[in-house]
């Protein structure tokens, strides 16, 4: 019985790392990679809105769920800051994405993990996927800085939506100097919810 028990558990191990017990299953399977980052996090972000709704590895959530910002959590060094964001490169839709990635948050300078005490880039605009657009894909990803950022372009607040579209965390990551890949991420998927 021993032996049969210790065949058992290899063969669990075994088939959760090829079945996708890592991120970069889950990140490769979805396109997030190459759609939005060319590297898969090292670990996966836990994603909690206030109504419990968990976002995690591509299930599905409703607008209505994720409306709020979430509380996300990660591997975090007290010592270091963190960048957080959240996009949907499947806007206006995954056929017709002209608007790759829609900057849903931006959020810069976390302590730790501690995203109350950090820099709002762009404040949290929850998922609102058009009429007959599909599933959208929402990605949150957190990037290690290598230190304070001094961010001196312009803060989006929700005046002017338009300013969200054609963002790149790709590239703000590049440009800011961030850790790549990812430290940490998350996704899920969502689709037009008619409230009426």
């Amino acid at each position: 019985m021993g032996i049969k028990f210790k065949v058992s558990v290899l063969i669990l191990a075994v088939c959760n790392i090829v079945c996708g017990e890592l991120p970069e299953y889950y990140f490769k399977s979805h396109n997030v990679v190459p759609d939005v980052i060319e590297r898969w996090p090292d670990t996966m972000a836990s994603v909690v809105y206030s109504n419990r709704a968990v976002a995690t590895k591509g299930h599905e959530l409703t607008p209505s769920q994720t409306k709020t910002a979430p509380a996300v959590k990660w591997n975090a060094f007290p010592q270091y800051y963190y960048t957080l964001a959240m996009v949907d490169p499947d806007a206006p839709s995954r056929v017709t994405p002209i608007y790759r990635e829609w900057l849903h948050w931006l959020v810069i300078n976390i302590p730790g993990d501690n995203v109350a005490a950090a820099d709002v880039i762009a404040n949290y605009n929850g998922p609102s996927p058009p009429k007959n657009t599909g599933l959208h894909r929402y990605v949150i990803l957190v990037y290690k800085q290598p230190g304070r950022i001094n961010f001196n372009e312009l803060y989006l607040d929700d005046t002017n939506p338009s300013k969200r579209a054609n963002f790149s965390i790709a590239k703000f990551a590049r440009k800011s100097n961030l850790q790549v890949p990812p430290v940490a991420g998350d996704f899920f998927m969502a689709q037009y919810e008619n409230n009426k």
